[in-house]
């Protein structure tokens, strides 16, 4: 895959692992039954500014957290967060959830297991997981070590994504950003400790 990125469009949807390790981990578990262990990360930088979130104006970050699944890292996660952000009703704010990858992963795969845990959070249609998968496969490009994938919230949108301070382009469908974003902030996520720690010190 090359890892040059088109110009910016938006994708407009109709009604943002090793194969991800086995092709088959990245957020959850092997067929259910093996589940990740993610530890809080502290970093002396916390506070630096990022170029995908600088036109949410004000937003702070969280400390990131470490996924680690069968002992390999494979990502950081943070948020960036306006004044007021209630995780409750997260669909409501604009706000920025930064993935760090901490190994190389194929962005295929990335969006096959966005779509496993999407599945978690809430009921979709079978088209709008073949729509959905598309417009990830075509966003999301191969990682490795060091780079970053970005999701901004667009209330009321969908959900805009940035490659390592890129923006590669935009999901017009709020349902989409809802359930993405659901991997890691809904109650029914299949990583509820990561959650509890990514989620820590903010409003419910």
């Amino acid at each position: 895959m090359k890892r040059t990125h088109t110009p910016t469009r938006a994708i407009r949807l109709h009604p943002w692992g090793l194969q991800v390790l086995g092709c088959a981990l990245l957020w959850g578990a092997l067929a259910g039954e093996v589940r990740a262990q993610s530890t809080t990360v502290t970093s002396p930088n916390a506070a630096f500014s990022r170029p995908e979130v600088t036109g949410l104006g004000g937003v702070v970050p969280t400390a990131p957290v470490r996924l680690r699944v069968w002992g390999f890292e494979v990502y950081d996660a943070r948020l960036w967060t306006p004044v007021g952000f209630r995780h409750g009703s997260y669909t409501q704010f604009p706000f920025a959830l930064e993935l760090q990858y901490l190994r190389k992963l194929e962005g295929a795969a990335i969006a096959s297991r966005s779509i496993d845990e999407m599945r978690r959070v809430g009921a979709f249609s079978d088209a709008q997981a073949q729509s959905w998968l598309a417009a990830m496969r075509e966003l999301f490009p191969d990682v490795r070590q060091g780079e970053r994938i970005t999701g901004i919230n667009l209330p009321g949108v969908g959900a805009e994504f940035w490659v390592n301070g890129q923006r590669v382009g935009v999901v017009k469908d709020p349902a989409f950003a809802r359930l993405f974003f659901g991997i890691w902030l809904d109650e029914r996520t299949s990583e509820p400790k990561m959650r509890a720690q990514l989620l820590q010190g903010l409003q419910p």
